[in-house]
């Protein structure tokens, strides 16, 4: 299995990350991919990729971090490029459900990772929520650049998919498909094509029934890998195997 989401510098994980790394291989946890949420937090994960030959990072800043902190592509490009076990852009994206910051802002900064992105030609890692049309007609403006995109955390709606599909998206499944009031979630899972879906946790939060409630971490990923075979009527080991193998695509 690998986790293609996970936040390892954040608490309780970070403080406890020997122990979380053991449960992580116990499970039978190939690679983590731990992701960077601003520059601060990318300095914990470049330490963090050091410890174990399994963990490796992304660079970037999440929306909800944009009205303190802007980066220009040339900032993510230079950190990318230093450090071989950093190997996505992100968490990047909009999110107007909270309004933690200003959209002009979060629209520009998406603008900077997306062309770190291209110029690295390496995975763009998307958080989006409550933009569905922006962050379409975004992405849809460098569709001659072959972007290569991770829609993380998928909980948008079936017509969505459908379009980023048209970009040759990829979709990674959280804890949440496990939630019983996830219906529209999963019948979005099951009609995803094989080649495009991917497993994470999102750790520490969302964490999968039957742990909901408690802090995540990458072991917890079995539950969600068992929900997604289930629910596309194909084995656990297949699923595994699967989302493996697209990770790895991806982020080759």
């Amino acid at each position: 299995m690998i986790d293609s989401h996970c936040h390892l510098d954040h608490e309780p994980l970070f403080s406890d990350l020997a122990n979380i790394i053991q449960r992580s291989k116990n499970a039978g946890i190939k690679k983590l991919l731990t992701i960077s949420t601003s520059l601060e937090s990318f300095a914990r994960i470049k330490d963090i990729v050091a410890r174990d030959e399994m963990i490796y990072g992304t660079i970037g800043v999440h929306p909800h971090e944009t009205n303190e902190e802007f980066v220009n592509s040339e900032i993510i490009v230079k950190n990318f490029n230093e450090n071989s076990k950093i190997i996505g852009i992100g968490e990047t994206g909009l999110d107007f459900y909270y309004n933690n910051s200003d959209k002009d802002k979060q629209i520009k900064s998406f603008n900077e990772h997306i062309k770190a992105s291209i110029e690295t030609n390496s995975p763009l890692i998307i958080h989006s929520r409550n933009a569905e049309e922006d962050t379409f007609d975004i992405l849809n403006n460098y569709k001659d650049n072959n972007l290569k995109i991770l829609m993380h955390c998928f909980t948008g709606s079936k017509q969505f998919a459908e379009k980023l599909l048209k970009l040759n998206a990829f979709f990674s499944a959280s804890g949440i498909i496990t939630f019983k009031n996830s219906i529209e979630l999963q019948e979005t899972f099951k009609f995803l094509p094989s080649d495009k879906i991917l497993i994470e946790t999102d750790s520490p939060f969302l964490a999968p029934v039957p742990n909901r409630g408690k802090k995540n971490e990458p072991s917890f990923i079995e539950y969600t890998a068992s929900k997604l075979s289930e629910l596309r009527n194909i084995s656990k080991s297949e699923i595994i195997k699967i989302t493996s193998n697209n990770f790895n695509q991806l982020f080759s």
